[in-house]
């Protein structure tokens, strides 16, 4: 799990490029704080195989990649 609640882009997408370019994971879960995050992160995870899925946790977003 990726906690980039709290951090502004692009650092939560170099978070999450980092962990998909070192492990190369089937799945991975990022929580985040703000609605750009979500659509770069989305953007990103989508260039890269991946599907995501988003889902709404009061005033955070949970973000499920799973690689397709």
């Amino acid at each position: 799990m990726i906690d980039a609640r709290g951090f502004a882009c692009p650092l939560p997408v170099l978070m999450v490029q980092r962990e998909v370019g070192n492990t190369q994971p089937e799945t991975v879960s990022v929580m985040v704080d703000n609605r750009a995050a979500v659509q770069n992160i989305t953007r990103f995870a989508k260039s890269r195989g991946y599907s995501v899925k988003v889902s709404d946790e009061g005033e955070d977003f949970l973000l499920e990649l799973r690689k397709e």
